[in-house]
Formats: C-alpha cells, sequence, structure tokens
C-alpha cells in the first residue's frame, strides 16, 4: 500500500488541497456547506492524486535515469506499470464522478481540464523545449478555480486573481528546483531552462520578473474587498522577501541560494494564504 500511496505524491497534494480550499471559502456567499466542502477536497484529491500517478506511469524511463527519483515505486521495481496505470485512471475517474455528482459540472470539467493539460501537453513537452515550465504553470495554479466553481458554480474575478497569485508564483519556486537538479534533469533528458541555457542568466531573470509581478498581482484582492489593509502590509512584506530571495540568487547562483529560494517560496504561499483569510470582510 505504501507504494501506491506514494504514486499520489501526498506532499504535493496537500499543497493543492491547501489552494482548492482557499479558492471555495472565497467563492462562498453564505455559510460553508460543510458537505460540499468534503466533496470538493476529495474529489480534487482524487484527481490530483490520479495525475501524479498517470504522471509517474508515463515518466518512468525518465524517473530511472534521475536520481532524485529512482528510488520511486516505478523505478525501483516495486509495482509493474499496469497496476501503476489503472490505479491512476481509476483515481481520476473516481475524482471526476465526485466533482460532478457531489459538488457540480463546473468543477468537475475544470479538474478534467487540469488533468488533460498537465499529463497531454505539460508532461510530454518536458522534454521538448522549456517552455514546458510556463504551460505547466497553466494546469498547476487550476486547484483555486476548481474551489471557486465548487463554492459558487461560476468564476468572476475574484476567482481568477487567486488564479493568477499561483499562476506567478510556481515560477521562481520551480526554477530553483529545476537549477538544484540541472545535473538530473539533463540525465533523465528534461529540457528544463536550466539545462538548455547552463549559465543561468535566463533562469534567475526569469525568476526575479515573475517575483516581482506577483507583488502587485497579489496585492489586487484588496481592490476587489477580498481583503484589508493589514493583508496588504503582510503580503507586501512577504512580496519583498521573495524578491530580495531572488536577487541573492541572481549575484550568487550556487545550491544554497537555490535552496533558500525554494524555501521562501514554500513559506510565502500558505503565509499569504493565511493573510487572506484573517483578513476577509465577513460574509
Amino acid at each position: 500500500m505504501k507504494h501506491y500511496i506514494a504514486l499520489t505524491k501526498p506532499r504535493i497534494t496537500w499543497l493543492i488541497l491547501m489552494s482548492t480550499g482557499m479558492g471555495y471559502y472565497f467563492g462562498l456567499t453564505g455559510a460553508v456547506n460543510l458537505w460540499a466542502l468534503f466533496h470538493t477536497i476529495l474529489g480534487t484529491g482524487l484527481i490530483a492524486s490520479g495525475t501524479a500517478a498517470l504522471n509517474q506511469w508515463y515518466e518512468r524511463d525518465v524517473d530511472a535515469r534521475m536520481r532524485r527519483t529512482d528510488q520511486r515505486p516505478l523505478p525501483a521495481g516495486e509495482m509493474s506499470a499496469r497496476n501503476a496505470l489503472l490505479f491512476g485512471i481509476a483515481l481520476s475517474i473516481l475524482g471526476f464522478v465526485e466533482l460532478g455528482l457531489g459538488v457540480n459540472w463546473l468543477s468537475a470539467g475544470l479538474g478534467l481540464f487540469t488533468l488533460l493539460t498537465y499529463l497531454c501537453i505539460y508532461t510530454p513537452l518536458k522534454r521538448i523545449s522549456p517552455v514546458s515550465t510556463t504551460i505547466g504553470a497553466v494546469p498547476g495554479a487550476m486547484p483555486p478555480l476548481i474551489g471557486f466553481a465548487a463554492a459558487s458554480g461560476t468564476l468572476t474575478a475574484e476567482a481568477w486573481v487567486l488564479y493568477a497569485i499561483l499562476f506567478l508564483w510556481q515560477f521562481p519556486h520551480f526554477y530553483a528546483i529545476a537549477w538544484m537538479y540541472r545535473e538530473d534533469y539533463e540525465r533523465g533528458g528534461i529540457r528544463m531552462l536550466p539545462v538548455v541555457e547552463p549559465d543561468g542568466e535566463s533562469t534567475v531573470r526569469q525568476m526575479l520578473l515573475f517575483s516581482v509581478l506577483l507583488i502587485p498581482v497579489s496585492l489586487v484582492p484588496r481592490y476587489l474587498d477580498m481583503t484589508g489593509n493589514f493583508y496588504v502590509a503582510g503580503t507586501l512584506a512577504a512580496g519583498v522577501a521573495f524578491v530580495a530571495a531572488c536577487v541573492r540568487m541572481s549575484s550568487d547562483r550556487s545550491l544554497l541560494k537555490a535552496r533558500s529560494v525554494l524555501l521562501v517560496s514554500v513559506i510565502y504561499l500558505p503565509v499569504l494564504y493565511g493573510l487572506l483569510l484573517l483578513d476577509r470582510p465577513s460574509l
């Protein structure tokens, strides 16, 4: 059972569900419907887990060549490719049906769109071009939309600003990872930006660009009356810290500085979500 659980990438799934919950909360127009929230989290979790399993099935040859992934269940020979494929398909179908019947078909459709774009476009594109990171950020930012649609049955400007924040956040986060493991990605045949342009100029430039853009976009919730001034002060401080970590890496492209950006990014998102929750006006 532990190998099937490993296929679902639970450490990533919790972040997806956190973002889904944020979207659900801001999609509410009244009291929380705990039953609908349960279906939303369960359905999204199943689709996310199914996507992760299918991704590992598809990339099992790549994982076998990379040190950071060669002990995953498939390259390590802990389970058959057939079982992983069936497991991923079953989870994905269950998640789609759970969202559709338990919540609404808009959220189910968004979940299906996320799965298809991730598996059919982003995953194969990683072996071809570094533009895959940009393409992958599209499904990667979908969880707030799924949650918002589950709560409201529609998508408004509030939903799209949550999407935009998560979309921009992904770039410095994943470029930091790509820089840390660039040699591993090269062994695996993954055309990440640090592999294609090993001097790191483009990588740090992208990290700086998106971390800077994240500051004004993260302030938009205040102007949509989603939150108050306490959020503005907190998210400005968090945004400046994020940019500062990227600036330090731009002048010192060491493993230590990349890990620092990664750490700041992992802290940034829960802090921003926490500020949104704490400073939201009463429904």
